[in-house]
């Protein structure tokens, strides 16, 4: 059933906010797409390196896998990733859009100069990309009719010293899971800005120090997901959690749900970080091969999620300390559907050619697509070098 959603109140405006030109919603400067009803709004003004986002509150559900849409086949655009922000502010500053049908330049409103074709939203299709070593792809997919996913980075200018990754998967069978989801994204996001506490020097005290961070941050995106839900909702928003801080060797990682979180060195066995809570785990966890688990009626019903019919929203929490180059990967189960075991992951990082995480990312995202882009897809990646390997080149 289709409910009209209740207008939910939008981020403070600052110096030179924008108006949503189809909902009147004030804006911060920068901007892609409007946080209430996801309309775009064209190309922002230039993001102020030195501004803080401002954090929303919300949370969210999940209770089963989610209805798939029909849509049209479309592929992922190829929309250039924005130029990077110094500092540790992720890029939101889009570049010329060009046609997903013929490559032309898609014209002020909204469609093809060439083909006529229009072009999709940036709520459908972003990208993020605050440094060279980190950057993430948020897409549509093919058969879903709306980006229900979620992405919020940050990076250091300096190549391995501190990044976040962060992904929040809002279940598309709940009301306004798009904007409960990028609200809770958000909300987290500003929680995880400064570095992760060193407890008392001791790895279990460590341990507990960053565990009482990413709950934190947990608590403030489900916040910002419930703050989020229309009035009168009977079907509130809903959300995964899965988030990635990398500083320096050391991967501190937390997940709601069943979004996930890897580690894929180069030329080593890869390792998938987080555990997921779903009805698949749970058979795994009782003996049942991965790939059957995977593939049952009951995969992807998940047993925790963030919103106001949440239960207990504790995350999982652990951290590996790691040595060499390789890849972090966060992302939605849009991708991991289609390559799950970390070996394959790799396999098709091989496949690509890639070496930065913008091409990578967009190649991830593009096999997810080729393969039925049955969910929306995000692929958030940071590329973790080893102290002798070359930044650049």
């Amino acid at each position: 059933m289709t409910q009209t959603p209740a207008p939910t109140p939008g981020p403070t405006p600052g110096p030179g906010a924008q108006t949503c030109p189809a909902c009147a919603s004030a804006m911060p400067a920068g901007t892609l797409f409007c946080e209430n009803c996801g309309a775009s709004l064209g190309t922002p003004a230039p993001v102020d390196p030195s501004a803080r986002p401002v954090s929303l509150q919300g949370a969210m559900p999940a209770d089963g896998p989610s209805p798939i849409d029909e849509a049209a086949p479309i592929s992922a655009a190829t929309r250039p990733v924005p130029a990077s922000v110094p500092g540790s502010v992720a890029a939101t500053v889009p570049g010329p859009v060009p046609c997903r049908s013929c490559g032309a330049s898609v014209g002020p409103d909204g469609y093809c100069e060439q083909c006529g074709t229009k072009a999709p939203s940036e709520r459908d299709h972003f990208r993020e990309a605050p440094a060279d070593w980190v950057a993430g792809v948020c897409d549509r997919g093919i058969r879903h009719t709306r980006n229900e996913d979620a992405m919020a980075l940050l990076a250091s200018p300096v190549a391995g010293e501190r990044a976040l990754l962060l992904v929040l998967d809002g279940v598309s069978n709940t009301d306004d899971s798009h904007i409960a989801s990028l609200a809770g994204a958000r909300a987290a996001r500003d929680v995880l800005r400064t570095p992760m506490p060193r407890g008392l020097g001791t790895p279990v005290a460590r341990l507990a120090a960053v565990t009482k961070v990413f709950s934190d941050a947990v608590v403030a995106a489900n916040q910002a997901v419930v703050a989020s839900t229309p009035e009168g909702s009977v079907n509130p928003p809903s959300a995964t959690f899965v988030c990635v801080v990398v500083e320096g060797g050391t991967l501190s990682f937390a997940n709601v749900g069943d979004s996930r979180a890897y580690w894929l060195p180069d030329g080593a066995p890869g390792v998938q970080l987080s555990v997921d809570d779903s009805v698949a785990q749970q058979m795994i966890a009782s003996g049942i091969p991965r790939a059957q688990a995977e593939t049952s009626p009951q995969a992807h019903a998940i047993t925790k999620w963030l919103g106001r019919d949440a239960g207990d929203i504790t995350p999982r929490v652990g951290e590996l300390e790691v040595v060499g180059p390789g890849w972090v990967l966060v992302c939605s189960d849009g991708l991991w559907n289609y390559a799950s075991e970390p070996e394959a992951l790799q396999e098709q990082i091989r496949l690509s050619g890639a070496r930065d995480p913008a091409t990578l990312a967009l190649a991830l995202t593009d096999f997810a697509n080729a393969q039925g882009g049955i969910d929306n897809i995000t692929t958030t990646l940071a590329r973790v070098v080893a102290p002798q390997e070359e930044t650049h080149g």
